[in-house]
């Protein structure tokens, strides 16, 4: 099973390194904090990890604080701890021989996920549940710029947000408010053309992925990636299908602009037009 896990790993980076020759003529820039801004570190295994929001972030950092030695089980780690507790280091609070003694030392990694349904999942989080960022800040723009007739309240709370208002947020080269993690392009994320990751994992393949990582860098046996849904469990994951129906919403162009929007993520991470 390693010996095939292995195999994949060795295409998946040799298809990313060939994307990134191909289109890429940045791949001699220095590397500058802004580019490591989104890199957990973790010393005690050396593992520095890009966090792909919507990809298996939230439990991936329960696993990097497990290792840390931090908590002694993912699972006595609660949502708000693991985002907004600040118990791990990012890479660009280092100084830059700090930065770089990681990056040419530490195992670096990634997970990714499919562009549609990331972008799916990363909408039903922001948009479909209270949240008293997403809907002020840019549920309330999206509105107003966006919806013919908004009512006062919608323009007052910015809840409600349609999909197909969100694309056309996403696509609009005049962005009333700016880009957001959350639908960020991988490759803006995690600089795969810069910095020479060790490990891409897929949300698809993740049990098998993250416990091959975790095998690699000789974790504890008994630590295995959580398997639970962190937030809104009791609704279904975002799959195909559910993705499907909300991009069924759209025009074709907007379908094909939207794929063009994430035509590198799915060109260097080799995932076919949806």
């Amino acid at each position: 099973k390693w010996k095939s896990l292995h195999q994949i790993q060795t295409e998946r980076k040799r298809i990313m390194r060939e994307t990134c020759s191909k289109y890429k003529s940045n791949n001699r820039r220095i590397i500058t904090p802004y580019h490591v801004s989104r890199i957990f570190v973790e010393d005690k295994y050396r593992v520095l990890y890009c966090e792909v929001p919507k990809a298996g972030c939230s439990n991936w950092k329960r696993v990097l604080m497990v290792l840390n030695g931090l908590a002694s089980s993912t699972k006595d780690i609660q949502h708000n701890t693991v985002h907004y507790g600040n118990y791990l280091k990012r890479l660009d609070g280092f100084d830059r021989k700090g930065i770089y003694h990681r990056l040419n030392t530490y195992t670096k990694m990634l997970f990714i996920r499919e562009p549609f349904e990331k972008l799916v999942s990363a909408f039903r989080d922001k948009f479909e549940h209270p949240n008293n960022y997403y809907h002020p800040v840019f549920g309330k723009a999206i509105i107003s710029r966006y919806r013919v007739n908004a009512t006062k309240e919608a323009l007052r709370t910015g809840s409600g947000v349609k999909f197909k208002e969100f694309i056309q947020y996403l696509l609009d080269v005049h962005r009333p408010v700016g880009m957001d993690i959350h639908w960020d392009h991988v490759n803006r994320l995690c600089s795969p053309c810069l910095i020479d990751y060790d490990f891409v994992g897929k949300f698809e393949s993740m049990e098998d992925d993250a416990n091959f990582f975790l095998h690699l860098i000789g974790a504890p046996q008994n630590l295995t990636f959580p398997k639970f849904k962190d937030r809104h469990s009791n609704e279904e994951r975002t799959t195909t299908k559910i993705t499907q129906h909300y991009f069924a919403q759209l025009s074709p162009s907007q379908r094909q602009r939207s794929y063009d929007f994430y035509y590198m993520d799915y060109l260097m991470f080799n995932y076919s037009k949806p």
